[in-house]
């Protein structure tokens, strides 16, 4: 059976949101940041600012939505659904946040002040973190997806 009403639109924008992540992160993570290397040391501080100034209104409602629905799947537990694995999600978001806050944030704000090696290096490893779980959420998505349209795996 398949469900109906607020849970299915929860699931929706989080299955939306997710995916939409997944393949931001993955961009980022293979072609944005590496090329970062290229910008040349004059351009890169104004380079640096346009980029968190245009990636902000492109990611913070995704990462917003992304959060609300992975909370919205706790609180409105839906037929077919393990108890844990809503609570997986919001554990790898909790990491995708960290991960943002204490170690991506401050790596800009360094590349902020002009281009530097050792700061781009970090970014790059640490954002490595990001990618892993917003993947790990997109498989999740993925089983919570066959769990309410096929059936509990249990």
């Amino acid at each position: 059976m398949r469900p109906e009403g607020l849970p299915t639109v929860v699931f929706v924008l989080q299955f939306a949101s997710t995916f939409y992540m997944v393949g931001l992160v993955w961009f980022v993570q293979r072609v944005h940041y590496p090329l970062f290397a290229d910008v040349g040391s004059q351009q890169f501080p104004a380079y640096e600012s346009a980029h968190v100034l245009r990636t902000n209104p492109v990611v913070g409602p995704a990462m917003l939505i992304e959060a609300a629905t992975a909370l919205g799947m706790v609180a409105l537990p839906m037929p077919n659904v393990p108890h844990l694995l809503p609570w997986l999600g919001v554990g790898l978001l909790a990491v995708i946040w960290l991960s943002t806050w204490l170690l991506q944030v401050p790596r800009h704000r360094e590349l902020s002040a002009g281009f530097d090696a050792s700061s781009h290096r970090r970014l790059v490893a640490t954002n490595w973190i990001r990618t892993s779980a917003w993947s790990l959420r997109g498989l999740l998505v993925l089983w919570i997806f066959s769990c309410i349209w096929v059936g509990s795996p249990t």
